[in-house]
């Protein structure tokens, strides 16, 4: 069983992680944090709170802890171009944002305010660790990392508790929202740079990867299961393929993405449950803090010109980097969470036409 802290800024692709870190077999979801990048951090937590609803967890079982609301050092920015406003535009299906079962995923100190990401992390880590007589955590991210870099910096006591850092983001010579940066990691470089200088094995997942994982026509009508492309069988089903369909436009117009969207954040879910489906090599990772043109670049030394030790830290190969997936083994993974999710989700207990 692997025990997973999740941080997300949803955005339609994190809400794909999270429905995987709800249904996969072998994870344990123990908390959610979240953070500013798709949306605001107001909406992010929210969205954060009706994913886990629509896709079948308990209240009682998981908590939304809401976290940093800009970078650690530049300002915030968002990407309404790509995920709308609210950060799940075009998603039908979902309860409202007011609604009192999305408010209930979270937990609220004595002044009546959600208990802040910091608190719920170390917390919840540390009970799950036990001393050492418990399981260690395993750490993802699929939004910027500045909640993660805070953690690290705050409870350095807490490192030896996570098993390993996994984390959306980057890319080897290319980058989604510069010529060279990724959008996680170019909303807050520095937080990443904080996270790849921990002594703890990390794992990226590049877009060079994520971009091979594309929901095609073929694969949107299977996920629909139903004849027409304006119908799909069950309401979870809806909510998924509008999540898609807005998700697709959105790539198409931005990105030239004809193909379809790729499912970029569910990727850390399938790595940590089926890392069997990815080719990883362990390089020299850093982030680009400052250059005009470069800034938010993730420097992979694939020709190893920096020398390193065996560490995981500062001086050492510090990252995993994932190079290739098995894309028809992750679309597998991806229809047997939904056929889970089809059987516990109360958006499905809802009468009426989906």
């Amino acid at each position: 069983m692997k025990y997973i802290w999740l941080d997300v800024d949803p955005g339609h692709d994190d809400a794909t992680a999270i429905m995987l870190a709800v249904n996969t077999p072998g994870v344990q979801l123990i908390g959610v944090s979240t953070t500013h990048g798709n949306a605001s951090s107001e909406y992010t937590a929210l969205n954060a709170a009706r994913c886990l609803y629509a896709f079948g967890s308990k209240s009682e079982d998981v908590r939304v802890f809401p976290g940093a609301e800009k970078p650690l050092i530049l300002d915030a920015k968002h990407d309404p171009e790509i995920h709308g406003i609210d950060g799940l535009g075009g998603v039908e299906g979902l309860p409202a944002l007011d609604d009192p079962l999305v408010h209930a995923f979270f937990e609220n100190g004595p002044d009546g305010k959600p208990t802040r990401a910091l608190e719920g992390m170390s917390r919840i880590i540390r009970s799950v660790w036990a001393d050492g007589t418990g399981h260690k955590v395993t750490v993802v991210s699929s939004g910027p990392m500045t909640n993660i870099a805070l953690f690290v910096s705050v409870y350095p006591d807490l490192l030896e508790a996570v098993e390993e850092f996994v984390f959306m983001g980057g890319g080897v010579g290319v980058g989604n929202r510069s010529a060279v940066a990724e959008f996680n990691i170019l909303c807050d470089p520095h937080a990443c740079q904080i996270v790849l200088d921990v002594p703890v094995k990390k794992t990226m997942i590049p877009i060079n990867v994520t971009h091979t994982a594309i929901v095609t026509d073929a694969l949107h009508s299977h996920l629909r299961g139903a004849a027409k492309p304006s119908e799909a069988t069950t309401p979870l089903r809806h909510t998924l393929s509008t999540l898609i369909s807005f998700f697709a436009e959105s790539y198409k117009s931005t990105f030239g993405f004809d193909a379809g969207p790729p499912l970029h954040d569910a990727l850390t879910i399938a790595y940590v449950s089926n890392p069997e489906i990815f080719a990883t090599t362990r390089y020299r990772v850093d982030t680009e803090l400052s250059g005009t043109h470069t800034a938010g670049e993730t420097v992979v030394d694939v020709w190893n010109y920096r020398k390193c030790d065996d560490t995981w830290g500062r001086h050492g190969k510090n990252c995993l980097v994932a190079e290739s997936l098995q894309v028809p083994a992750f679309f597998k993974l991806l229809f047997d969470v939904i056929d889970r999710c089809d059987e516990i989700s109360p958006l499905n207990a809802v009468k009426g036409d989906a």
